[in-house]
């Protein structure tokens, strides 16, 4: 049940600001954000946190200048085990690859950014890939068309945040610690349950494991910060790393 906010070319400053939560079993092991090591087969100058368990990420950034994250998409019948890792999808697309067996994988909703622009993909119902304009986009568990009701609460605070001074990412990080959803909330027929509705998930099985803030200057400066969680919803670490955009 990930949420994510992302204002693509919507700021004097900022070319790419990207605000999200990842929800997961909290037994699945991870790795935390940090540069892969080119030892590994890594040489493209990915950052990202790492799913210990099936090898990719879940949201990363390359310093060959580009952005991609993934969210699963709830449809009935899915997920379905043994189909590739949607996690691989990321690694590829950070490294410049191609991804794969895209229709064999359980649903998903992709972005990615480059400096030639914002793009979003899905494989269900079926495989669409299509450019974004500028502006603020959303995207949780459900259809791009149709955001849940945590998207738009997300999505109202990035906008917030932009309005201002946008340089400190401590508003961000509150608005991705918001465990009420709005009061006007009504949850769609194919939203989630309401246990799942709240931006962040405080749940000692399934919940929050992350909050990720990634920004990007019109300049290629850019910064990405990972705040972790641990089973009772209390944070346990942060890491803020730098790079550049060519």
């Amino acid at each position: 049940m990930c949420v994510v906010a992302i204002a693509w070319d919507a700021h004097p400053r900022w070319l790419l600001v990207a605000i999200g939560n990842r929800d997961e079993y909290h037994e699945r092991p991870a790795a935390t954000l940090a540069p892969w090591p080119k030892e590994a087969g890594f040489g493209s100058g990915i950052i990202a946190g790492r799913d210990l368990r099936a090898g990719g990420t879940w949201l990363g950034v390359s310093e060959q200048g580009r952005f991609a994250l993934v969210t699963n998409y709830r449809a009935p019948g899915y997920p379905q085990p043994g189909r590739p890792s949607r996690g691989a999808l990321v690694t590829d697309l950070l490294t410049g690859r191609q991804p794969e067996a895209i229709a064999e994988m359980n649903p998903f909703n992709l972005v990615l950014a480059d400096r030639d622009g914002l793009r979003f993909l899905t494989n269900y119902p079926e495989e669409v890939a299509m450019p974004l304009p500028p502006g603020i986009h959303g995207l949780s568990n459900g259809g791009f068309e149709s955001p849940w009701p945590k998207t738009h609460q997300l999505n109202g605070a990035l906008e917030s945040w932009l309005s201002g001074d946008a340089a400190d990412f401590t508003p961000l990080f509150t608005a991705l610690r918001a465990e009420t959803p709005e009061a006007d909330c009504a949850l769609p027929e194919d939203g989630p349950e309401p246990c799942y509705a709240p931006v962040f998930i405080r749940d000692p099985v399934y919940g929050t494991r992350c909050s990720t803030v990634v920004a990007i200057d019109r300049e290629g400066n850019g910064t990405i910060v990972e705040r972790r969680f641990d089973a009772q919803g209390e944070a346990t670490g942060e890491t803020s790393l730098p790079f550049r955009w060519p």
